[in-house]
């Protein structure tokens, strides 16, 4: 037995661990691979557990997903998400369900075109609020019908939209029923933060008396206006809105404390970066100046999260990277130095929720050698303990991961994840693969290795190649000023980086010379891309969704002020700096056999991205192949075409590498 693609889609994800409020039980979700019978999708259901982990048993089924369960704050009821039918005529919308704790039906609460994007209970228990994407017009509708439906950019904007649910017990099922229409709290240009979709990280909270939701909001749902954030305080009674924060950083993630006197921000530095930085703030929830609590290890950047406050609201605990591991600390309300709660070396923690009492956190938990499962820790002593068994079956064996470190240009350490052959022979050399990772403000983490993914590294351990996974410059988990060391230098530092982590693994006797592949998916497509522009020492290369040309992929990603932030300046006013950081301006002369794979439904990096780099290589009589993913946007969403991706980068290293091994 040994790993293959199709045995990494049968891996599955553990998420959404939700406590009960008094303890004694736990909701989970659990996402598997659809494939049977044609399928070709994911599904996700929930399940419910004794808080030890017994009597484990799925309480939603069906052919259509359910996720994000939340316990009301009397835990007897269970509201969640879900793509099922509530209406024959609105299929395939999210809307709000709600079932019983201790078994039964679930029922719809909500029946709306836009679908609902993440809620919260009201500390009674009595409403929900949640965030909603303004639905079709009958006159949209309409036109779409009739194919009249042409679109001008930038004009009729559908915004999301903060709603509050009021419901009461049904007394002819005895189930949740609303008591009216759900009320529209956000009215005209206001547009909900895209994280409220997030619950961990969520864009509004509600005070601890029900009579007031803070809540964070940009100008509108584009990507590219996050950086418009501020928070502002809606009154439930009267619908009056104040403005709380309002300055040039980016405001998100409000909570109140649990007396009700704070409320807590994480705020960006002035101007925002796409790289992330900023601190936790606290205010009145009255309102007034906004206090910085201590600064965290990581900067507070795009991996690092507000989980909520301690029960006595004198701590907010918070995850964040820290190198390749996942921590859960505290920080001081006082202003007092963070503390890591939870920082077991190896371990890699996803989706951290703490429940209505705050007496417990949940999360899913994995390392580079076992799958993720659903773990719970008490708050007093931020000891875990693993309480799921879902990924029990027994796996083939997994080559070893390692944490390896070495010495780049200008002094900089940096640090990876090393993946040994499985039965490594030490003192033999073994083909490398160099995989690079996205952002460039990603970071490789302990995650499982035999998850699926476009570059499975399980796969690749068990037919005996040595992966390198590096977190060059640039990376989250080692600090602000590290994570901005790539500013107007994509393809410099960098590069030399991830060469320097290859001579590394070269010059500590593993890796063969002569037999080097690199690849990566997005910003790592970037970097794929310029490394064949670069040098000759790799055999292959696979690049995925790269962007190759960053003066035309201004003009047509979704997130135009991505790249004028990093490269500090506009394309028309720094043109020679685009062109000299594009592998489509320094194209000529590669030889290097590259395969590439792109979705077709791309916004974030269009298709012409890796149809510039396929053309360019073919005209050049370079040996190229592309592969093209319909239906699929930045990331492979689809089981069989993500099994696809993965057999023929499996194909395309064994076709070139594979002489010799």
């Amino acid at each position: 037995m040994t790993w293959t693609p199709d045995l990494t889609l049968k891996v599955q994800r553990v998420g959404a661990v939700q406590v009960a409020p008094d303890g004694r039980r736990f909701a989970y979700a659990v996402r598997k691979a659809m494939l049977a019978n044609g399928a070709s999708h994911y599904l996700t259901h929930l399940h419910l557990a004794n808080a030890d982990g017994t009597q484990s048993r799925q309480i939603t089924s069906g052919e259509k997903s359910c996720d994000d369960p939340q316990w009301s704050p009397d835990g007897k009821w269970i509201a969640f998400l879900s793509d099922r039918a509530v209406s024959a005529d609105r299929p395939g919308k999210r809307n709000l369900w709600i079932l019983s704790a201790d078994g039964g039906e679930a029922s719809p609460l909500t029946d709306l075109k836009g679908g609902v994007n993440g809620f919260k209970w009201s500390p009674d228990g009595k409403s929900i609020a949640f965030v909603a994407l303004d639905p079709p017009t009958d006159e949209e509708e309409k036109a779409i019908r009739e194919k009249n439906d042409a679109r001008t950019l930038d004009e009729n904007i559908k915004r999301n939209r903060l709603y509050v649910a009021p419901f009461e017990l049904s007394p002819t099922n005895g189930l949740p029923t609303l008591v009216a229409a759900p009320r529209l709290l956000t009215p005209g240009e206001l547009c909900l933060n895209a994280d409220s979709t997030r619950a961990s990280r969520p864009a509004f909270d509600w005070s601890p008396d029900g009579r007031h939701i803070a809540f964070s909001h940009v100008k509108t749902p584009s990507p590219d206006d996050w950086p418009t954030a501020n928070v502002s305080r809606v009154e439930l009674s009267t619908g009056k809105i104040d403005r709380l924060l309002d300055s040039n950083s980016a405001e998100t993630s409000p909570l109140y404390s649990p007396d009700g006197k704070w409320i807590a921000v994480v705020v960006s530095v002035n101007p925002p970066t796409w790289a992330g930085a900023g601190r936790v703030h606290v205010l009145p929830a009255q309102g007034g100046a906004a206090r910085p609590l201590a600064a965290t290890y990581d900067g507070f950047g795009r991996y690092s999260e507000l989980v909520g406050w301690s029960a006595d609201s004198q701590r907010l605990f918070f995850t964040e990277a820290h190198g390749v591991d996942l921590r859960i600390g505290a920080l001081p309300v006082d202003g007092g130095e963070p503390r890591d709660l939870f920082a077991t070396p190896g371990m890699n923690l996803t989706g951290v929720y703490l429940n209505s009492t705050r007496t417990h956190v949940g999360f899913a938990w994995e390392t580079a050698s076992t799958p993720s499962e659903g773990w719970i820790a008490s708050v007093a002593d931020f000891q875990a303990t693993r309480r799921t068994q879902v990924n029990s079956a027994p796996t083939p064996t997994l080559g070893r991961t390692e944490v390896v470190r070495w010495k780049s240009t200008e002094g900089m350490e940096v640090e990876g994840l090393l993946t040994l052959p499985v039965g490594y022979e030490k003192g033999k050399r073994y083909p490398l693969l160099l995989v690079i990772h996205g952002g460039p403000m990603g970071v490789f983490s302990n995650s499982f290795i035999g998850n699926a993914g476009t570059y499975p590294v399980a796969v690749f351990a068990s037919k005996g190649y040595a992966v390198l996974r590096p977190n060059p410059r640039g990376s989250s988990g080692y600090g602000s000023s590290f994570r901005h060391a790539n500013r107007s230098d994509w393809g410099g530092g960098d590069y030399r980086d991830v060469m320097a982590g290859v001579d590394h693994v070269i010059a500590a006797g593993i890796a063969d010379e002569q037999r080097l592949g690199v690849m990566g998916w997005s910003y790592g497509g970037y970097m794929t891309s310029w490394i064949i522009t670069q040098t000759k020492r790799f055999r292959c290369a696979s690049v995925g969704a790269g962007v190759t040309n960053l003066m035309s992929f201004n003009g047509t990603a979704d997130i135009p002020g991505f790249l004028p932030d990093y490269f500090e300046g506009e394309f028309w006013d720094k043109p020679q700096i685009y062109a000299s950081h594009s592998a489509m301006f320094n194209v000529k002369g590669v030889t290097t056999p590259t395969l590439i794979q792109h979705g077709e439904r791309d916004e974030r990096v269009p298709l012409s991205q890796g149809l510039e780099l396929y053309n360019a290589l073919k005209r050049q009589g370079c040996q190229t192949r592309m592969v093209i993913y319909p239906r699929t946007p930045h990331g492979i969403e689809e089981p069989r075409l993500l099994g696809h991706a993965m057999q023929g980068n499996l194909d395309w290293f064994d076709q070139h590498l594979a002489s010799g091994r």
